[in-house]
């Protein structure tokens, strides 16, 4: 039996955009045993999950180091015939450089990418545009083929269960928050387009605990609209269950897009900051992107967000219209 190990310990939408190597691979190998290593925190994306054997866990908050060399010494133990790298940074290349595995992969980009058996050329805006989840199956290409699988997330029955009560009628999640500053859409101008929305449909606040302030915010300045606040009731993957069936979902470039994709869920996702050519844009078969329709000199600012706007005028986000969000729901 074959013996494989992903490793993604970025943030939860880049584990997301990891999911068609489970599927890949899964595809070549229905036999084999699939383990994922991810960073704490971001484990309950890949519960219930059919396909994988194990999801190991690196706690990067508390003893990160020490932790770092006790997964050297389990990953050894696995004698796993393939680990396949999507990080590109040292601490990952450790944990595949001394995997003691048959074939290392990952990204050239890595610094220890010299260390691996194989590695492949990360490639971002340039001629050649690829998707993300493109470029992560380039790692794997080699030995299986040049076909395309999706991301998948795998909600419970248990999680269906759970927001049944949330679908009643015709709704709409707006997620409004993003880890970053300039990824993520003023206030401001989500209560404006809220306030424009066509009556009939309920609007769902959605994010973590960690967002339930703005979207407070949010819902005292919109008056009487139907609107509720989901922010931190939610879990990943009961979220990724109840995008499936709104109407639309409204996002930054951020988690929640990706979330969208992996349920093939109607979206709409706003980029300020940033732009979809970097290869993180929607994948759904309903989608929808906003963002300014003049160019700016000074956008992209940079492949991911910033906490202020370098310039100090955030053009990219401030001159989007209410129209360019609405039009999706015409």
């Amino acid at each position: 039996m074959k013996k494989f190990l992903i490793i993604q310990t970025a943030f939860i939408g880049d584990v997301v955009l990891a999911t068609p190597l489970i599927e890949k691979l899964h595809a070549f190998f229905p036999d084999a045993q699939i383990d994922f290593l991810l960073r704490k925190g971001n484990e309950a994306l890949l519960l219930h999950h059919p396909f994988l054997h194990e999801v190991l866990i690196w706690d990067k908050k508390e003893h990160k180091q020490r932790n770092l060399f006790r997964l050297i010494r389990r990953i050894r133990r696995n004698r796993y015939d393939k680990v396949v790298n999507l990080q590109r940074f040292a601490a990952t290349g450790l944990l595949t450089a001394f995997s003691a595995a048959g074939e290392t992969i990952g990204f050239d980009k890595n610094p220890l990418s010299f260390l691996f058996t194989k590695k492949i050329s990360h490639i971002v805006g340039e001629e050649k545009k690829l998707h993300e989840t493109e470029r992560n199956l380039e790692l794997i290409r080699h030995f299986t083929d040049p076909s395309y699988f999706r991301p998948v997330l795998y909600p419970s029955g248990a999680d269906e269960d759970f927001v049944k009560p949330f679908k009643s009628g015709k709704f709409i999640t707006v997620s409004p928050a993003s880890v970053w500053f300039t990824k993520q859409y003023p206030a401001d101008q989500w209560i404006s387009f809220i306030k424009r929305i066509p009556a009939g449909n309920r609007i769902l606040l959605m994010g973590g605990p960690g967002d339930l302030s703005l979207c407070e915010a949010i819902r005292a300045s919109v008056g009487e609209i139907q609107i509720e606040i989901l922010a931190g009731k939610l879990t990943l993957l009961q979220s990724a269950a109840l995008m499936k069936a709104a109407v639309m979902n409204y996002v930054n470039d951020s988690a929640p897009l990706h979330f969208a994709s992996a349920m093939n869920a109607p979206v709409t996702a706003v980029y300020c900051s940033t732009i979809p050519e970097f290869g993180f844009g929607p994948l759904s078969d309903i989608r929808f992107i906003v963002q300014i329709r003049a160019s700016l000199y000074c956008r992209p600012c940079g492949l991911h967000g910033y906490r202020k706007c370098p310039e100090g005028h955030f053009r990219c986000a401030k001159e989007i219209k209410d129209e360019q969000l609405l039009k999706p729901l015409s």
